[in-house]
């Protein structure tokens, strides 16, 4: 099967992304210019899914939402969760860890990107463009507030997840 504009183009995104967060990594300590631009850019293509795509993708349906629409936002909160404190190893690998469960749900052949260019098919051009033109994001200061960590264990837990307290360790659930 051939992949279609949408998927193009958002699979590519998540390639960069992807990138971005090696670069960040490459040299220890965390390289955090590196790590900003992979948050912010991860932030943005959320944006890009919640404010563009799933919403067109309920509408092509008649208003009823994609069946993982509902495990995609969960997981979007516990993304956008984990980009709030400082980045941490352990913070690190949870966000890998749903990274490549969340992405294999929308880039598979059934997935959310194969479904919108053939829901979307006859307004795919303008789907992209808006896309395209969807604002950078500008994110808040990492927080390291007291309250931050267990707001985003809870986050998490609705997710179905934990954090992982290193890129060695296994077992996060969801």
């Amino acid at each position: 099967m051939v992949a279609g504009p949408i998927t193009d183009h958002l699979t590519a995104d998540h390639r960069r992304l992807e990138a971005l967060l090696d670069d960040a990594e490459r040299n220890q300590p965390l390289d955090l210019t590196r790590y900003g631009e992979f948050r912010a850019g991860l932030l943005r293509h959320i944006g890009i899914e919640e404010k563009i795509l799933l919403p067109a993708a309920q509408a092509a349906q008649g208003g009823s939402a994609l069946e993982f629409a509902s495990r995609l936002r969960l997981d979007h909160g516990a993304i956008a969760a984990l980009l709030v404190p400082p980045p941490t190893p352990g913070i690190v690998a949870t966000l890998r860890h749903i990274l490549r469960r969340h992405n294999a749900i929308e880039e598979g052949s059934d997935g959310l990107y194969a479904a919108c260019d053939r829901l979307l098919a006859a307004a795919v051009p303008s789907v992209v463009a808006r896309m395209k033109a969807y604002p950078a994001v500008h994110p808040s200061p990492h927080n390291d507030a007291p309250e931050v960590m267990p707001a985003v264990a809870r986050a998490l837990e609705r997710a179905g997840y934990r954090l992982l307290q290193s890129t060695g360790e296994r077992g996060a659930c969801g």
